[in-house]
């Protein structure tokens, strides 16, 4: 019961990528779920809840700059803590 507490809040907008402004250390440090149309994805880079969607990698396929190019996909976004 004191570990649900310890967690920090699940923000409204968060990113895996540690350069972006959307990046926050704190919640990385727990295992976090991703629900996307009532169905559980272990693949999310981004999300955001309020605007509805995620981003995913697109199979195998990288940017110039050597990380996955990303897609966005529309729909109804939870996050939650496991």
């Amino acid at each position: 019961m004191t570990e649900a507490t310890s967690r920090p809040p699940l923000p409204d907008h968060l990113c895996a990528d540690p350069r972006s402004p959307h990046h926050d250390a704190a919640v990385f440090e727990h295992d976090i779920g991703i629900r996307f149309n009532d169905k559980e994805r272990l693949d999310v880079e981004e999300y955001c809840v309020s605007e509805r969607w995620i981003k995913v990698p697109a199979g195998k396929t990288l940017d110039r700059k050597g990380k996955p190019l990303l897609i966005k996909l529309k729909g109804k976004v939870e996050a939650f803590y496991r």
